[in-house]
């Protein structure tokens, strides 16, 4: 993390405010109560087995809400997220191999949409890049209702997937022309790399009349929250793990999202899309693959 807020011009002055008073919903296999992040956690609900407690089986949804909104008091700010003061609602709806079915999806969904004054969430994350979730029928039937949160305003940031580097590979979730898709790309870094996430990210059509993904950011090799944290005698160890993926690229989106809405709290999440996709780094590659191109922080926040 520490090497993506340098890349995307997130430096200290850009992240001051840290994204509070904004709360970011992600929906993906839960939340661990790592020292990053627990008191952060506003809301949880777990529907894939009712357990009242924050949880994570995966770590896959703990390793995305550190990228999105960790503070880092175990690296001393090191490893901390885009928008360390945001707040954190979770639904855990994917189970400890990344699987879910529909119908947490969609429970999930309402319950954020139930939530979202009460918590004042403005941001719905979902990274869903881990398992097969579902058939391209339940994905539509998805898309239809991320959609409908959009028409009730809040931002929806969904992965592009891990489907690359074919044409037309992105999900039915991230062919939206509302949702925010996000493709995976780390710049100059990890050029010789073979697995470097820009090699397997999900490509758009070429011949589209929008850009799609959106947008990109490094998605290679990101540090963030390990739920299999130790604690021995006071000290923590395990602290943090890499991934890689559309999946940690996604919450990058959301927590740069936090830290604009605290500064502009009166955009509407088409004003706050245009926003991020107008300042974006053109990567000079084509529409399919990088969308409006590289996420730049600080010029998003610019006026």
């Amino acid at each position: 993390m520490h090497r993506v807020r340098e890349q995307i011009g997130c430096g200290k002055i850009v992240q001051a405010g840290g994204g509070k008073g904004i709360t970011i919903a992600v929906l993906d296999t839960g939340v661990a109560l790592h020292p990053d992040l627990e008191n952060k956690i506003l809301g949880f609900r777990d529907f894939t087995k009712g357990i009242e407690l924050p949880y994570d089986d995966s770590g896959h949804g703990t390793h995305v809400c550190g990228i999105a909104c960790g503070d880092g008091y175990l690296s001393e700010g090191r490893y901390r997220g885009i928008a360390p003061g945001a707040g954190l609602v979770v639904g855990k709806v994917l189970d400890e191999r990344g699987d879910g079915a529909i119908d947490a999806m969609l429970e999930g969904i309402a319950w954020v949409l139930q939530k979202k004054d009460e918590w004042g969430i403005r941001i719905l994350n979902v990274s869903v890049g881990v398992g097969h979730l579902m058939n391209e029928k339940k994905e539509e039937i998805l898309k239809e209702q991320l959609e409908s949160a959009w028409e009730k305003g809040l931002i929806v940031v969904c992965a592009a997937g891990n489907n690359g580097p074919a044409l037309d590979s992105l999900s039915s979730i991230g062919r939206s022309p509302y949702l925010i898709t996000v493709g995976c790309h780390d710049g100059n870094y990890f050029t010789e790399k073979k697995n470097r996430c820009a090699s397997y990210s999900s490509r758009g059509a070429r011949f589209d009349t929008i850009r799609k993904p959106d947008i990109v950011a490094p998605g290679t090799e990101i540090i963030s929250c390990n739920k299999d944290f130790r604690k021995n005698r006071g000290k923590y160890g395990n602290a943090y793990i890499s991934k890689s993926g559309t999946s940690m690229a996604t919450p990058i989106i959301s927590g740069a999202l936090a830290l604009l809405l605290q500064k502009h709290p009166e955009y509407d999440n088409e004003t706050a899309k245009r926003k991020l996709l107008f300042s974006a780094d053109d990567l000079k590659e084509p529409w399919y693959q990088q969308g409006w191109g590289m996420i730049n922080v600080a010029r998003m926040m610019e006026g």
